[in-house]
């Protein structure tokens, strides 16, 4: 599957879905386009993982960079929709505290709050 991300506006934030294997080849792809998102200026941000197929330690670095420069601009980005995998690599980093987690977009829109 070709790696994609397509955006869209959802209430008061922009969605982002990820689609495809986010590994060492795409991750270049990844990070530009995430942080592309992350620029347009809206002050929250739901990355909808329902479409990535895989993610390694390089795709688990993608989103480290874009949580930290989102949260260095001020905006909020929140994960949806997230694979048991990503779950459970996010819980044993630790990172399950900054990049939060959400079953569906609209469990992650209703938050609102902090990241």
């Amino acid at each position: 599957m070709e790696p994609s991300v397509d955006a869209s506006a959802l209430g008061n934030c922009r969605v982002v879905r990820v689609g495809g294997e986010m590994d060492y080849e795409s991750a270049p792809f990844f990070r530009a386009r995430l942080l592309a998102e992350i620029a347009q200026g809206q002050r929250r941000v739901v990355l909808d993982l329902s479409a990535m197929s895989f993610c390694d330690s390089a795709g688990l670095n993608v989103l480290v960079a874009v949580w930290r420069e989102a949260h260095a601009t001020g905006v909020v980005v929140v994960l949806a929709c997230v694979a048991a995998s990503l779950r459970r690599m996010l819980s044993i980093t630790g990172l399950s505290d900054v990049l939060r987690a959400y079953r569906t977009v609209a469990e992650a829109e209703a938050a609102g709050g902090g990241s």
